[in-house]
């Protein structure tokens, strides 16, 4: 019987955890130093009202395998991937993109979470 009972709570568990991060990882390239902190400015206002926040931003990278060597990275955490997609395709990003393809070059991918 305590099994049966650990089991159910095992299950309710597992049941409740449907939803999984996502993260949308960027390598950047700086072209305009002034206009990165005015996109910055823009895309993180946007970034909290979709429930996102940065987990890297201008950190130090150390290449450990292979021929990457990128210059920057930016990762962003969203609580789902359909947040993360809202984001960047809402009317206030548009804006921050507008200043973004002046400011900087990019690689942009979303990635869903481990679950």
């Amino acid at each position: 019987m305590i099994f049966f009972a650990e089991s159910e709570v095992i299950l309710v568990l597992l049941e409740g955890n449907h939803t999984m991060a996502a993260y949308v990882i960027s390598e950047v390239e700086v072209l305009d130093p002034a206009l990165v902190e005015e996109y910055r400015s823009l895309a993180q206002a946007t970034i909290a009202k979709y429930g996102g926040h940065y987990v890297v931003r201008g950190g130090s990278i150390e290449p450990v395998e292979g021929n990457w060597a990128p210059k920057h990275i930016v990762i962003v955490e969203f609580p789902t991937m359909e947040k993360a997609r809202e984001w960047y395709q809402s009317t206030e990003y548009t804006e921050a993109l507008k200043v973004r393809h002046r400011a900087l070059n990019r690689r942009l991918i979303f990635v869903e979470g481990a679950g």
